[in-house]
């Protein structure tokens, strides 16, 4: 396993090299020239001559792209262009509201639909098996925007249950923190459940048609035993493969999330970032979010052992 671990480290480790040089490109592919975005619409040319000298934006791409990796191995991520603040900064300040939503999301999607999905496939051609697929059906058809502005509606101004906008910090209390990070997650989280319950289910279904669970329900277990103890195990690999992948859904749909609910995160940074061209913000947060995809789709990869013990590395 060792070996394999290694393996995968230096596959990711060339994986991050084309995301770095393809995040450094992003400044010269884009329209437009940032120091004059810096300068202003009252800059003259000089002034904007100063800027590129002062950015070093004149300089031929292999020298910009070598300084720039230098810079990212001792941790540099840049300084931003309008805060004039460095991009670690800014990042370490967002980054609790994101990790909450994130994490709030995944844990309430993976509770809810694993077991819909087990339900869906244990009663595969009855009501419950329709309700389970109308609702996959349905949370992939459905934006995450659109859901997000129907939730706020509907919890927030309607019935006045919860807040419209805003996050607060988990040691402002439990209530203030959950509450606020409820709508977002179920809109977050509805395609993400929607996914997981689809798979969990043809998963099952493919489980429970194996010679093994017929053995074991001629034996006399008890049903739940069955469908827990051997039918689930057994379909675990497909299950948290899907779970790995849709970490993809949630990065991509917490920016959107975000922004309608005014959530202060990386996602909202990104935003705001795009908006004023602020490209030190957007090849950091790009970065991070790879990186972190990266190491997900590792840790998935050797979690297969528990759920196979056949498999090896």
């Amino acid at each position: 396993m060792i070996v394999y671990v290694l393996r995968r480290l230096g596959a990711t480790l060339i994986v991050m090299a084309v995301v770095a040089l393809f995040v450094f490109s992003l400044l010269f592919l884009t329209p437009g020239d940032p120091a004059a975005v810096i300068a202003g619409d009252v800059a003259t040319a000089d002034d904007i001559q100063l800027i590129r000298a002062k950015l070093g934006l004149n300089e031929p791409f292999l020298v910009q792209f070598g300084g720039w990796v230098g810079r990212l191995l001792h941790g540099d991520l840049g300084t931003s262009i309008f805060t004039n603040l460095p991009v670690t900064t800014l990042i370490g300040q967002r980054v609790q509201p994101t990790v909450s939503l994130t994490l709030l999301t995944l844990v309430v999607a993976v509770l809810i639909a694993v077991p819909l999905g087990v339900i869906a496939a244990a009663r595969a051609g009855t009501w419950a098996d329709r309700l389970v697929m109308g609702f996959s059906v349905l949370g992939f058809s459905v934006p995450v925007f659109v859901l997000a502005y129907m939730l706020i509606i509907v919890f927030s101004v309607k019935l006045e249950w919860l807040p419209v906008q805003g996050y607060r910090a988990l040691s402002e209390g439990l209530w203030p923190w959950l509450s606020h990070l409820i709508l977002p997650s179920i809109a977050l989280g509805t395609v993400y459940m929607a996914l997981i319950a689809r798979i969990t289910r043809a998963a099952m279904l493919d489980v429970l048609s194996q010679d093994y669970i017929r053995t074991a329900n001629a034996k006399g277990l008890a049903p739940r035993a069955v469908l827990t103890g051997h039918a689930l195990k057994n379909a675990g690999v497909p299950i948290i493969t899907v779970i790995g992948i849709g970490i993809a859904l949630l990065i991509s749909g917490a920016i959107v999330t975000e922004t309608v609910f005014a959530i202060p995160g990386i996602g909202r940074l990104t935003v705001d970032a795009i908006l004023r061209r602020d490209y030190p913000i957007i090849q950091g947060v790009i970065l991070l979010f790879s990186g972190v995809y990266v190491l997900i789709n590792l840790l998935v990869d050797l979690s297969y052992r528990l759920f196979d013990p056949r498999i090896r590395y």
